[in-house]
């Protein structure tokens, strides 16, 4: 009897340990939501983290994207179209495409303003895109000048319109 109950009392201890390392609760940073600071941006070839923040009523417009993700792409080009019109938008775009060529030709192509334009080269692997939880897609963020989430998943036609 003794036995059977050391046995059962081992099972379940184990048991419940392989179920605690399954536990797959969200860090913060898997949801940034409106009202959150953005976290830093430190590129993996840069050493010091890109400024967020701007002066008053200046906002910057942090945009993710890879040429191999067409819809972040394009939507990328379609924003930095409209920020490029309005000095109250600083745009800081980047990419996590594998090849630096591809990420150059890209931007070439969608005669992006390249001098806030960012190449990721740990791509997928990198802290950027682990902090702002990519894993569920390429996406973008207003902050207000205090680098605060002001608006995400911005259209061109929706930063037009938060303009006016």
């Amino acid at each position: 009897m003794v036995k059977s109950v050391k046995w059962f009392f081992v099972v379940l201890v184990f048991s419940s340990l392989i179920s605690l390392s399954f536990d797959r609760r969200k860090t913060i940073t898997d949801e940034l939501s409106l009202g959150m600071k953005a976290p830093e941006l430190v590129l993996c070839n840069e050493t010091k983290p890109l400024d967020l923040q701007t002066g008053k009523g200046r906002y910057t417009l942090v945009s993710f994207w890879a040429s191999y993700d067409a819809a972040s792409r394009a939507n990328n080009a379609s924003l930095s179209h409209t920020a490029g019109n309005d000095a109250r938008i600083r745009m800081v775009s980047i990419s996590f495409d594998r090849y630096e060529s591809v990420y150059k030709a890209s931007v070439g192509q969608d005669k992006g303003n390249s001098a806030h334009c960012y190449w990721e080269m740990d791509g997928e692997n990198s802290e950027i895109y682990k902090s702002y939880g990519l894993k569920k897609g390429f996406t973008n963020y207003l902050l207000d000048h205090d680098g605060v989430i002001i608006a995400k998943n911005v259209t061109s036609d929706e930063l037009q319109a938060f303009l006016k």
